[in-house]
């Protein structure tokens, strides 16, 4: 029997976080509407895999929940929203790849990016470092476009269709290296990141930057690879509510912030949630760490019994540990 499609759909990123310091703060965490709401829902999905994998939990359970079915690296993130912008007719399957302007950081022996978010680009600064860059990519055959998101430019490439790229989720805040090996696949953007580096150097923008005291804007992250499947482009799927405000704090590895992050989401959207789940409703949660994907939802009669017991009556600590 197929699963009813939910009134409302939670998806959770960041919901575990495998670091020291987000691990330790679980133990005093107190979330009673996710344990309420856990112990009437039963796991109805799981997706476990190594915390290395290119495409994190949330995106996986984010795509298979819109009906986009990808190899780890290739969710075509970018694909799918040049065709809702209209840049790409709807089944040409074009490739194409989200370029996000970022701030490199040079340490002693690795180079880390910032998380984009931090650096606060607006649309001008956008716009005029794109008109800047596009002569240089137009000389690789990548055209670009802008975006709906300061800072973050759409390319369409035949490079980008069969190239894995990591997500800047999980690249945020780590060694840049650790993501984007030095491979003959990836020779190109490594060639594209060391000629835009010395571009942006030379960009009145960054000087512009340099005296309100803002970060310098040096480098451009690739992620969001690949064609667009045609079976998605025909699937009219329900999208789930992303909620990512411990997005932050976990990339940050603020432990304080994250666990008062999920508080205000136990009294806000979790309650809200739990509310609908009494009143009968075919609501859906899938929470998400570095490793794993689970979605639960109402127990229903007739369901697997195994998984109805493996999570029965289950603490929310314990569930989050595990993700």
């Amino acid at each position: 029997m197929a699963e009813p499609t939910p009134s409302r759909h939670l998806l959770i990123p960041f919901a575990g976080r495998s670091s020291p310091a987000c691990l330790a703060a679980l133990s005093g965490l107190r979330l009673p509407n996710l344990d309420a709401l856990l112990a009437r829902l039963s796991l109805a999905y799981d997706d476990t895999q190594a915390a290395t994998t290119l495409s994190p939990p949330h995106e996986r359970a984010l795509a298979r929940s819109l009906g986009i079915e990808a190899h780890d690296g290739l969710i075509p993130w970018a694909a799918s929203e040049a065709q809702k912008n209209g840049l790409t007719r709807a089944g040409a399957a074009e490739p194409w790849g989200l370029l996000t302007l970022c701030h490199w950081e040079v340490a002693i022996d690795e180079v880390l990016l910032e998380d984009p978010a931090g650096i606060e680009i607006d649309e001008g600064e956008s716009q005029a470092l794109l008109e800047a860059a596009r002569p240089l990519f137009q000389s690789e055959g990548i055209a670009l476009r802008g975006s709906a998101v300061p800072g973050r430019w759409l390319a369409r490439s035949e490079l980008f269709r069969a190239l894995p790229t990591a997500s800047l989720d999980r690249v945020a805040g780590q060694a840049i290296s650790e993501w984007a090996p030095l491979s003959d696949a990836l020779r190109p953007v490594r060639k594209l990141q060391n000629e835009m580096q010395m571009l942006l150097y030379t960009q009145r923008v960054n000087d512009e930057r340099a005296l309100r005291g803002a970060r310098s804007i040096n480098a451009f992250w690739l992620s969001g690879t690949g064609a667009l499947p045609k079976s998605a482009l025909v699937t009219e799927l329900p999208a789930p509510t992303v909620i990512d405000t411990l997005r932050a704090p976990a990339l940050a590895d603020d432990a304080a912030g994250w666990a008062a992050s999920w508080q205000a989401l136990d009294a806000g959207p979790i309650a809200a949630l739990r509310a609908e789940d009494a009143r009968g409703a075919a609501v859906a949660l899938t929470l998400c760490g570095d490793r794993a994907a689970r979605r639960f939802v109402p127990q229903r009669r007739g369901a697997g019994t195994f998984l109805r017991g493996l999570l029965r009556r289950p603490q929310a600590a314990v569930v989050l540990q595990d993700l």
